[in-house]
């Protein structure tokens, strides 16, 4: 059994905040492979599927943000997991909007959902890393992640989130290779090797129309009689 956590903030108010990319990778990973329905346990919301042949459990902590590692926790202790076993999705300052790294382990860079996550788990779990780009000054961080996504970037955004949901099955294999290309296929689709049309050929000139030939009288009559 595998956990895949997606990171946000609980409510309406923050559905469609660039920090809540997370939250809307799991739940379109649950709408495209059939999930149960979302419940609330672990103080958070819970949704069971497959993807492939793995038993996946998608979880949504509401516990706020910084806040993340008790929900992810106590669905850690319940299932009698280990850290290798649970998958974070969340929104990336460092990566350019659309980008998507994998990555085992390592710090938590400053990202207050993963810096709770580390205090509850330790830092031994895999993430999947969503740019969203960075406002450009620190100072402006909080304001920036807790800002809807605008509509200029919806089509990137609906991008990332079906390649995402197209490569959920190679991720719970452990192939991030595969879910990577899965994502890549979406966000930079290759484009049709379509010939280049064929020059215009000239059209033929017609040959001018036979012209009646010129016949005299008596040549006119002989041909009557032949």
């Amino acid at each position: 059994m595998q956990l895949f956590v997606g990171l946000g903030n609980p409510g309406p108010k923050y559905a469609r905040n660039r920090h809540n990319i997370g939250f809307m990778a799991v739940e379109r990973i649950a709408e495209d492979h059939g999930f149960g329905p979302w419940r609330g346990k672990f103080q958070g919301s819970l949704a069971e599927g497959r993807l492939g042949s793995e038993r996946v459990m998608l979880l949504k902590p509401e516990t706020f943000m910084n806040r993340s590692g008790q929900s992810v926790g106590e669905a850690m202790r319940f299932f009698k997991l280990e850290p290798g076993d649970v998958t974070v999705f969340h929104d990336e300052l460092d990566l350019a909007p659309g980008k998507v790294r994998v990555k085992e382990g390592g710090g938590h860079a400053g990202h207050n959902g993963l810096r709770s996550i580390h205090a509850a788990i330790g830092p031994d779990y895999a993430r999947v890393r969503l740019g969203i780009g960075h406002p450009g000054h620190k100072d402006a961080v909080s304001g920036y992640v807790l800002h809807d996504f605008p509509k200029a970037d919806a089509d990137w955004l609906d991008d990332v989130l079906r390649g995402l949901s197209d490569g959920a099955a190679d991720l719970a294999a452990g192939d991030a290779g595969k879910f990577m290309n899965a994502v890549a296929l979406r966000v930079n689709p290759p484009r049709s090797s379509a010939t280049a049309p064929k020059a215009a050929e000239a059209p033929k000139a017609e040959a001018p129309a036979a012209q009646p030939e010129e016949r005299s009288p008596i040549q006119r009559l002989i041909d009557r009689f032949r």
